[in-house]
């Protein structure tokens, strides 16, 4: 079988940010919507803030080093079923994004990249079942 690959990953800014993050909020996790305004923005929440059901999906469970819990990254199933073919790179850039999430009184503020897969990873991840907060 061969190995999945990622569908988000992140960037070493990123790991700096989370890692001063999770030293104030402790554990971690992100979600993203799909709204207006900063629907392509993921919002990083202290882990449980942001009540997750059946229609978000998990992507991904992010180590960081120094960090011993992993961050959950979470998706709504509309933004995903836009999104389904495509890696996310979690990045930071200077500014404030809107909303609540915990990264905005640093002056920062993630953002995603992103590209689609390969056909050779696609055809690995096609078939992928991601788990739902429903479980």
């Amino acid at each position: 079988m061969e190995e999945m690959p990622p569908r988000v990953e992140l960037t070493s800014a990123a790991e700096d940010l989370l890692r001063k993050l999770y030293s104030i909020h402790g554990p971690l996790m992100f979600h993203q919507s799909g709204g207006c305004c900063d629907g392509s923005s993921p919002m990083c929440y202290p882990a449980g803030e942001f009540r997750v059901g059946g229609a978000d999906v998990k992507l991904a469970e992010l180590k960081v080093a120094d960090i011993p819990e992993s961050i959950r990254f979470w998706m709504s199933a509309s933004q995903f079923e836009y999104w389904k073919h495509t890696h996310l790179t979690v990045d930071v850039v200077d500014g404030r994004g809107g909303g609540f999430s915990l990264e905005s009184p640093e002056g920062k503020r993630f953002l995603i990249r992103s590209r689609l897969f390969s056909d050779q990873e696609w055809e690995i991840l096609e078939s992928e079942v991601l788990p739902t907060g429903a479980y």
